[in-house]
């Protein structure tokens, strides 16, 4: 006997989706492909470049490499789904793939808050303690903010798939979104929901408020620094070893703090879908493309890549 037959007589739900205009439906597929396609391609292959070039073997590239694959499973846990749906129109999905598609999406959309944290902190020592990052960054503490990160997301995100899939769901199975979202699942219970609204807002308050302190204060740091170091061409390095960063911060940031730092009440769902497109599908294909753009230890390891495969094919051109 299952969970579901405990709690609830709901045994699937339907996902309402993005749009129930047909003319939008294939070329809605047709895009999210495109941005899945790139989303595998970008992160799967800044692992490959990262495992393959001995120079990017560094304490950011192992946070970049998780960060990319972080970006991968979440990304995994939606798009596929959504993209079903928009070329067969199957909008079913179980009790239990439900359960498991909010679990992996929040889990690693969590330890990717971490994440970010922990490669804002060894920015900050690579600026502000270059002749002590050796022995600060170490691999048993870059192991150890690596697995954290991921405990994190893990714990947290179990506590709330753990409270939202013991409420009821005796009055509608249609969720108003086009995947399996706490929010949506929780103004779709008859339940009392006062405890998840508490723990969810005390949760990621908590998380915004550590991680980004950890951010903030790192980068001030940085920008003291900068601001002391006499060259022109010293502050343009130490603010360019950040940008990526920083860009990839702010657009991460911003979405999960207007998504999940209101009440409930105040969500429009419309609203909510578009910043849910934005944090599950776009923000997994931009971080590849923001750290391999402005990145030139990236860009090397890539023509490497390039010139070692050419040499394999024979290729001279």
């Amino acid at each position: 006997m299952t969970l579901m037959e405990n709690i609830s007589e709901v045994t699937e739900f339907i996902l309402v989706g993005l749009t129930d205009a047909l003319q939008l439906q294939v070329p809605l597929f047709l895009i999210f492909t495109l941005i899945y396609f790139i989303t595998l391609v970008g992160n799967l292959g800044m692992i490959m470049l990262i495992l393959l070039d001995s120079h990017l073997h560094t304490p950011m590239y192992l946070f970049l490499s998780n960060l990319s694959l972080v970006d991968c499973v979440y990304a995994s846990a939606v798009t596929p789904k959504v993209m079903v749906g928009l070329l067969t129109g199957d909008k079913l999905i179980s009790y239990n793939a439900c359960a498991a598609q909010m679990f992996f999406f929040a889990a690693f959309a969590t330890t990717e808050d971490f994440l970010l944290a922990s490669m804002a902190f060894d920015r900050h020592v690579a600026v502000c303690k270059p002749l002590h990052y050796t022995t600060i960054m170490t691999s048993t503490v870059c192991a150890l903010l690596v697995t954290g990160s991921y405990i994190c997301g893990l714990l947290q995100t179990s506590i709330h798939v753990a409270l939202t899939f013991h409420l009821s769901f005796c009055n509608s199975n249609v969720i108003n979104h086009f995947f399996c979202d706490l929010l949506p699942l929780l103004a779709l219970s008859c339940s009392d929901i006062y405890t998840n609204e508490i723990v969810l807002f005390t949760l990621a308050a908590c998380n915004v408020f550590f991680t980004l302190l950890v951010i903030l204060n790192s980068y001030l740091f940085i920008f003291i620094a900068s601001l002391r170091m006499h060259s022109a061409e010293g502050r343009k390095k130490a603010f360019s070893t950040c940008a990526s960063h920083l860009t990839t911060v702010s657009i991460f940031y911003g979405t999960t703090i207007f998504m999940y730092l209101q009440p409930t009440s105040s969500h429009s769902m419309d609203t909510d879908k578009m910043a849910s497109v934005f944090y599950t599908m776009i923000i997994p294909m931009l971080n590849p493309l923001v750290y391999s753009l402005r990145n030139k230890d990236v860009k090397s390891a890539f023509k490497k890549v390039v010139e070692k495969v050419k040499l394999s094919l024979g290729l001279n051109f």
